[in-house]
């Protein structure tokens, strides 16, 4: 990317066309080439697709055969985080967390977990995060307001929370036994797995009742996290050490935010994509200073960007998601 260009080079984009509207991506750690992408119907029958990245003639393939059936739209994919996994696994949410193995010419279901004690329906999940220190546990986030760590290898719920007061919208893991999640309730909450009973509040919307959609925390210093706000064109840094005021606010998007991802090798670089078209590519000054700050980078399309991955194996591209599109942007 040009820095403070809005136009990017025909090899900085990679575009794959779909017939479907595109949300959920995700990116294999251990075949770094391989990109699962689901589609966003609303209807019962959705599909999910693997699609061939490749470097030297900058395409985007799909990988026959490689696609199966999903009820409802993924809320989110995610393929196992080891880059060396026995079995190459990918994981969806939705009406259930499911398990899929991904095989030479066809993908096979695994498992579906349901965490309902009372009935065979579960309230729909609206994302999950895989433990990359733990690979075993999945934290799953739902519009029940809990939080489910889910056993992937026992089959078994791990532990159940009530999280939040609302809607749970997002989950993110931090060290092996800690999560955060956000919610409609408007608050970010920490959670140690060796105290149950407790949660730290580390941020609350400034509007009461705002709701967080998105968080990601910094897996290159953990002392970071970011989370965005609904109908919000702000990006909010957060400092754990002082929960009190956001180490930073980004606010050079003209329209609402809808994703957020860091750097997989940079503490200090985080990407943002919104409404307005724009993927917006920051760094973050080591002193918190006033609030001016300029994306360095700036990618402009001419559709709403509704997701974006940023690939740790492939950490100079970033895959964004916008209308019928999937894009590799090259930064």
């Amino acid at each position: 990317m040009e820095k403070s260009s809005s136009q990017l080079n025909s090899e900085n984009v990679v575009t794959f066309d779909s017939p479907n509207p595109i949300y959920a991506m995700a990116i294999s750690a251990a075949n770094p080439n391989t990109i699962a992408i689901g589609s966003y119907l609303e209807e019962l029958n959705n599909r999910v697709e693997l699609l061939s990245f490749s470097l030297d003639s900058h395409s985007l393939q799909l990988q026959s055969g490689l696609s199966f059936d999903h009820p409802y739209p993924p809320t989110k994919l995610l393929f196992h985080p080891s880059s060396t996994p026995a079995t190459n696994l990918l994981a969806s949410s939705g009406d259930y967390l499911r398990l899929w193995e991904v095989k030479e010419a066809s993908i096979e279901p695994v498992s579906i977990f349901n965490n309902s004690k009372s009935s065979e329906y579960c309230a729909p999940l609206t994302s999950f995060d895989w433990n990359e220190l733990e690979p075993r546990r999945i934290g799953t986030s739902s519009i029940d307001t809990t939080c489910t760590i889910w056993d992937i290898e026992k089959g078994a719920v791990e532990t159940q929370l009530i999280a939040h007061d609302k809607e749970v919208y997002d989950i993110a893991w931090g060290e092996a036994g800690v999560f955060a999640s956000v919610s409609a309730d408007g608050s970010v909450r920490i959670f140690d797995l060796r105290d149950k009973e407790h949660s730290t509040i580390i941020y609350e919307s400034p509007t009461p009742d705002t709701p967080l959609l998105r968080l990601a925390w910094n897996k290159q210093d953990l002392r970071y996290m970011a989370t965005i706000l609904m109908d919000s064109n702000k990006i909010v840094i957060l400092d754990i050490r002082s929960p009190a005021m956001p180490a930073a606010e980004l606010q050079r998007h003209d329209a609402s935010v809808n994703a957020i991802a860091w750097a997989p090798q940079s503490c200090r670089h985080i990407c943002s994509a919104g409404d307005d078209g724009r993927a917006l590519l920051w760094e973050l000054p080591t002193v918190a200073g006033p609030n001016g700050i300029d994306p360095m980078l700036m990618y402009c399309s001419d559709a709403e960007i509704n997701q974006l991955q940023w690939s740790g194996a492939l950490s100079d591209w970033i895959a964004v998601a916008l209308g019928n599109k999937m894009q590799m942007l090259k930064v």
